[in-house]
């Protein structure tokens, strides 16, 4: 290889391909290997196989652009977008400057590097980004994942290049250096307003899993802002809900929204309010989560299954035996198709609400002795613990999929759940008749087929961290602080 002259000879050429953390969250410089001959050199600018298994986010880029300045010194920012940014130097050299202008802890940090053809860097929404070129004819090139637009630019946080508190150490001094007016008079550290993150939009808001959805973020301090949309605010099954909505303002869908009516399901109007709300509905949800690169949570359900397997593993192929299950099904498949995408699979979902509980609270105060299903099994879950492992999932970046989540606890059968609401509120737990499910259902024409088997594998969910507490003791607090379903003591 013969020896290169100018800003070519700075190359470090060969050298593999590298992630280095900066001081700002996020922030990520890259080594690029560059192949160099006698006829000049040649890179791979952004290979996204490469660079995703070094950690490089799938940013989906939408636009490349390129920034030519004639002179060294020349000097441009500090502008936080409401975008992320791949960053790269074509030919000559710049001196880079980052600071965190996002809400939260990292506010103000600063991380600086020199680029040159062999380096780019990685800059997240909401980073400031500002450089001086430091060599004529320097030619900088960006990706990034959203198309400029006058609404977008409204959203820019701007930081002055000169502000005291940040001290960024220009190789050229500011006064010698090319600047623009805009750029001289942006506001300083204390005056600027640090950007948000995207929000939250939490769909189904006024259901059992909506109002724990509430609780889960209201007594949060976090930076984190949620949209809660109850059917009034967000109807899945029209069309002008979508359209009228502002996607680029979020980062996650949470969909609790559900048709949830098991055995109208299978009656001609109710399938086709379960296939509208269950399934087409989650299908363009999947379709505006991948468009926009949002993040979509939605709520699965043990009836996607026959109940034939004792426990039920994430991965074991659908096979529902009912309408509801079918639409549910159908869901999650659209679902699955997204690469940024958490199906939590649930069952005998327990919240503030109508409800078995509930319904057993309600017969034991009023000394009835209710006949219960006993050969139907599996575990309830407390919409409380179901809230938490929707937002332990998200916070904690957990990998991308499926998960099983109910509480613990014992495998119980319905009429083992009713025995326990009698003890806990003082009736005896035999006082419940205990009944098989044909036998229950011999005079309800038309009811849905159950699975016999609800159990849900949580060892997935509880390798990420998050251990769900056991539903017999969910159900001791659920009961005790409800005092609308107390019952004399003593029986």
């Amino acid at each position: 290889m013969t020896a290169m002259s100018g800003d070519e000879s700075r190359i470090e050429f060969s050298k593999p391909l590298t992630a280095h953390e900066t001081t700002i969250p996020g922030v990520v410089l890259y080594d690029l290997p560059v192949h160099g001959d006698n006829r000049g050199w040649f890179k791979e600018n952004w290979q996204r196989q490469k660079m995703g298994a070094l950690g490089l986010p799938d940013f989906a880029p939408v636009q490349n652009n390129v920034s030519f300045n004639a002179t060294a010194g020349t000097t441009r920012g500090i502008h936080a977008e409401p975008w992320d940014k791949y960053i790269s130097v074509a030919t000559g050299r710049i001196f880079g400057a980052w600071v965190d202008l996002r809400q939260g802890p990292t506010f103000g940090a600063v991380a600086t590097a020199e680029l040159d053809p062999s380096r780019a860097v990685f800059v997240p929404r909401g980073v400031g980004n500002a450089f001086q070129t430091l060599q004529d004819g320097t030619a900088y090139t960006y990706l990034v994942n959203d198309h400029w637009s006058a609404e977008a630019q409204g959203e820019y946080t701007f930081l002055n290049l000169a502000d005291e508190t940040v001290a960024i150490p220009w190789p050229i001094p500011l006064e010698d250096a090319e600047l623009s007016e805009k750029d001289r008079a942006h506001p300083r550290l204390a005056d600027v307003e640090p950007m948000r993150p995207k929000k939250v939009l939490v769909l189904g808001a006024g259901g059992q899993l909506g109002k724990a959805l509430r609780n889960a973020y209201g007594a949060d301090d976090s930076p984190a802002a949620v949209d809660f949309a109850s059917r009034s605010e967000f109807d899945l099954a029209d069309p002008d809900s979508y359209a009228s909505r502002d996607w680029s303002q979020y980062s996650t869908i949470i969909n609790a929204a559900a048709y949830t009516a098991v055995d109208k399901a299978e009656t001609p109007e109710g399938r086709r309010d379960a296939w509208a709300v269950n399934a087409a509905a989650v299908a363009k949800l999947a379709r505006v989560a991948a468009e926009h690169r949002i993040t979509l949570v939605n709520v699965s359900s043990d009836y996607v299954f026959d109940g034939t397997v004792a426990v039920h593993a994430e991965d074991e192929p659908f096979s529902p035996l009912g309408v509801y299950g079918q639409s549910k099904a159908a869901g999650d498949a659209a679902v699955g198709a997204l690469p940024r995408h958490y199906t939590v699979r649930t069952s005998w979902v327990i919240g503030d609400g109508d409800n078995f509980v509930r319904t057993m609270a309600r017969l034991a105060a009023r000394e009835v002795n209710p006949a219960v299903v006993d050969d139907q099994f599996g575990r309830p879950t407390f919409t409380e613990d179901l809230a938490a492992a929707i937002r332990y999932l998200l916070d904690t970046r957990a990998p991308y999929g499926t998960y099983n989540l109910s509480c613990s606890g014992e495998v119980a059968s319905w009429a083992d759940v009713a025995a326990e609401v009698f003890a806990v509120l003082g009736r005896h737990p035999g006082d419940i008749q205990r009944t098989t499910t044909a036998a229950y259902f011999a005079d309800k024409p038309g009811a849905a087929p159950r699975p016999l088997n609800s159990a849900l594998d949580l060892r997935k969910i509880e390798a990420t961290g998050f251990i769900p507490h056991r539903w017999e003791d969910r159900l001791r607090t659920y009961l005790g602080a409800d005092d609308q379903v107390r019952v004399p003591q003593g029986r």
